[in-house]
């Protein structure tokens, strides 16, 4: 997969399945399977490390959880998303953050919105980064939305979010995450764009789909969104596994023979 490949797709209407990966063995996971491409997302700082929002992922915790799924996925098209305020502080920060991420193993950078850092997604693109933009519910926006909320509801925040999506494209980003907005606004603007967009909570009309692995493996623990669907119950089963391992542990059946050395 490439940024060609995703093009491509957008015109031959065969979606595109992207999922987060934060890690090696998850990586190498995704790898073997059919999913198209890989997101590093800045939701490690809540998956990962706990955190209540994805402010407190930095360009060093984004860098680092890039090479782990480089070295799981080697042969993946992966996304690292560039963290709260990377590419706010002018273009030297932006620029050093994209470098971090992309000399870790990324093969292209997603960032929140657009207002007010046009100069900044353009000069990523004209360095030979592709750029993949994330409009709707950008979380690292959450205070100012006054929580997770779904946007786009009125005509005029419609209007907003497809006039920031046309400007996205005409810089020259390769794709656009579209994030908890109605399923109408993400077939609309998905029919107004040329480059594709991938979806999280905006419906089936879009280019493409992207979840948190472990929401959709049932693994996050928590009462998942509504957009969410878990095809596992990961959470039952590795419970159940380490009940097992614990009461085989304490009436001596674990191990046996066959796990111990003569």
């Amino acid at each position: 997969m490439n940024t060609q490949d995703f093009q491509k797709r957008k015109i031959d209407n065969i979606p595109i399945t992207m999922v987060t990966s934060y890690d090696s063995w998850s990586a190498a996971l995704i790898e073997r399977s059919s999913i198209d491409t890989i997101l590093v997302g800045d939701s490690l700082a809540m998956v990962m490390h706990g955190d209540t929002t994805t402010l407190l992922a930095d360009s060093q915790m984004m860098a680092m959880h890039v090479r782990a799924v480089r070295r799981g996925a080697p042969n993946s098209f992966i996304i690292g998303d560039m963290p709260f305020l990377s590419y706010r502080k002018g273009l030297l920060p932006a620029m050093e953050t994209v470098e971090l991420l992309m000399r870790s193993g990324a093969n292209a950078v997603k960032l929140e919105g657009v207002d007010g850092h046009e100069d900044i997604i353009e000069h990523i693109i004209r360095s030979g980064v592709p750029v993949m933009g994330h409009l709707g519910l950008t979380p690292q926006s959450v205070h100012q939305f006054g929580g997770y909320r779904v946007q786009g509801k009125g005509d005029e925040d419609q209007s907003r979010i497809i006039e920031q999506a046309k400007r996205l494209e005409e810089l020259g980003c390769f794709s656009i995450v579209l994030e908890c907005i109605p399923s109408d606004l993400g077939r609309r603007i998905t029919e107004e764009l040329t480059i594709p967009t991938i979806g999280i909570g905006a419906g089936n009309q879009v280019d493409g789909q992207v979840l948190v692995l472990q929401d959709l493996l049932g693994l996050s623990g928590e009462r998942p969104p509504k957009f969410v669907k878990q095809y596992l119950d990961g959470s039952s089963l590795i419970i159940d596994a380490l009940n097992q391992y614990d009461h085989e542990s304490k009436d001596r059946t674990f191990p046996t023979a066959k796990e111990s050395y003569r």
